[in-house]
């Protein structure tokens, strides 16, 4: 269940959050949206992986946690164990909302049936005694622009892609170190041989509006995978 509401100062006065990191908290998944202006900073951490929208041939990027539902072997505990974390999981339980319209700023909501949503005094103050927002609220707030404006953006990336036929379906079959079989299958990742055979005006163009640097993100991602077979394993062998 969700009960998004518009934040405000007044009615969310002494609302607290939880900012640690938990399964039980939404960080127990699988995988986590991106976008193509955080790619720089995702590949050092994570693999990114995209996916077509079910029924449309509409694509989303992914920073990959793991290799079965649910799985995020970047959660040990109640740490998040890395040093990096994608901004559409930073920014729980808050989203951006709009008008009815559609015209107009995005606002920002807070989902109050998250789990994120603190009780009994524990949790970060989202206003201060002024209702000002604390220094907590306006980092969520930058980092809900920067995904809001990349979500955006994202489009004429993605079109870029469909254009010059630059992505191809990706499965991968893992074998761990107990003998077991995992298997990722229904992922595309950029083709790198396409790419290569690209002519200048190609690669120019792509350069000039701004999408080669993140195909190149994208590409430098797929190192994470081994790191990510070695994290699963080390976590089979811990228990």
């Amino acid at each position: 269940m969700t009960s998004h509401a518009v934040l405000d100062s007044n009615g969310h006065r002494e609302l607290r959050v939880r900012a640690d990191a938990g399964a039980e908290l939404g960080d127990g998944v699988m995988a986590t949206l991106t976008v193509p202006s955080e790619f720089r900073s995702v590949q050092g951490h994570f693999p990114i992986l995209f996916r077509r929208e079910t029924g449309r041939d509409d694509f989303t990027a992914l920073a990959l946690f793991g290799f079965e539902p649910a799985e995020n072997l970047f959660l040990d505990g109640g740490r998040w164990d890395a040093r990096y974390r994608p901004w559409s999981l930073a920014i729980q339980p808050f989203l951006i909302g709009r008008p009815a319209s559609g015209e107009g700023p995005g606002q920002v909501h807070i989902d109050l049936d998250h789990p994120r949503i603190a009780t009994g005094g524990e949790g970060v103050r989202l206003f201060d005694a002024e209702g000002g927002p604390t220094p907590y609220l306006e980092e969520i707030a930058e980092r809900m622009g920067d995904l809001d404006d990349g979500h955006r953006a994202s489009g004429a990336f993605f079109a870029a892609l469909r254009e010059h036929d630059l992505l191809e379906p990706f499965s991968l079959e893992v074998t761990l170190d107990d003998g077991s079989l995992h298997s990722l299958v229904g992922f595309h990742i950029i083709d790198e041989t396409k790419l290569q055979a690209l002519d200048v005006s190609a690669l120019a163009r792509l350069h000039a509006d701004g999408h080669l640097m993140p195909i190149f993100m994208a590409l430098a991602s797929l190192s994470q995978l081994s790191a990510l077979v070695a994290r699963k394993n080390r976590r089979l062998a811990s228990g």
